[in-house]
């Protein structure tokens, strides 16, 4: 039970804290200066500049539609703490007043978008949305089966060509930069900095190759029993396949000691978003060395 109250007030500081950095990208750099970023945001941003309706009235409004989307799409967990998101942003936007921190166009652009990127990065890796288009690329997709990624992108697009008509093409430039940066920076708060590769690797020398992968990388790694599906002879062959973790920088290397061992080995990557527990832990650590305690290495090559 203290655990679940221990989590559930980390998600909403959390989420508080996106709410705020969110909120300065805004009010300390887009909104002063007329850019739009994508979304909601976006539309809220363009109709106050056209009719000066208030940006926190205008966020609640809009989002609305989104929210009621999601409800049938999504976990009603997961809406109401988008409803009080975008309450709270539309608070701090209200009583928030920043100084105009630079003319720069390029940097407001930059700048803007990080933080707003920080934003809804935070909050999303903790359940909750600041944006309602996200919610609307979720419906499309389970109805129609576009890519979430399609929509937003689609969404997007009809946005800053009406910015581009009504205001500018260079003001509609500016701020696909905007969304570019908030979409990566997106990207790296939920996924993180950290990026890693995951490799299956099927070698006739898997002893070998999993001994020097142990010693000249200190990766960790599970071995699969397999069989071989396709032979010569109409007999299929045993042999142990190699499941492992790395960081992408040492992507090289590993390739290099398995081409000293076995060239022909069979070598499957894929992206990994997300690693809890396990001996990558160990092997991430900055501050220790990356090769495993010898008695470590000794423990796992006894087991095989």
């Amino acid at each position: 039970m203290k655990n679940k109250i221990y989590t559930l007030i980390s998600e909403y500081f959390q989420i508080g804290a996106g709410i705020v950095l969110a909120s300065i990208g805004l009010k300390a750099f887009l909104l002063p200066n007329g850019f739009l970023d994508g979304g909601v945001t976006g539309i809220a941003i363009l109709l106050n500049a056209q009719f000066g309706i208030n940006i926190s009235i205008l966020l609640v409004i809009l989002s609305i539609p989104f929210l009621v989307l999601g409800y049938f799409t999504v976990s009603r967990r997961i809406v109401i703490k988008s409803i009080i998101s975008i309450i709270g942003l539309a608070i701090f936007i209200q009583l928030e007043n920043f100084q105009t921190i630079t003319d720069d166009k390029l940097l407001i652009s930059i700048f803007g978008g990080l933080f707003v990127g920080m934003g809804i990065g935070i909050t999303v890796r903790n359940g909750s949305v600041l944006d309602g288009s996200e919610i609307l690329g979720v419906f499309l997709n389970d109805r129609l089966g576009i890519s979430i990624g399609k929509v937003i992108l689609v969404f997007n697009v009809i946005l800053f060509s009406i910015t581009a008509l009504l205001f500018s093409v260079e003001i509609a430039l500016y701020s696909i930069l905007t969304f570019i940066v908030t979409a990566k920076v997106t990207d790296f708060m939920i996924e993180g900095f950290e990026d890693f590769i995951g490799l299956t690797i099927v070698s006739k020398n898997q002893e070998e190759v999993q001994k020097q992968i142990l010693q000249k990388l200190g990766a960790g790694m599970t071995i699969y029993k397999g069989e071989g599906g396709y032979v010569h002879n109409g007999q299929k062959n045993e042999l142990k396949i190699i499941h492992t973790v790395i960081n992408r920088i040492d992507l090289r290397k590993i390739h290099q000691v398995i081409d000293e061992i076995d060239p022909d080995a069979f070598i499957m990557e894929f992206d990994i978003n997300n690693i809890k527990g396990g001996v990558l832990r160990r092997y991430l650590q900055k501050k220790k060395n990356k090769k495993l305690p010898p008695n470590l290495v000794q423990q796992i090559e006894n087991s095989q």
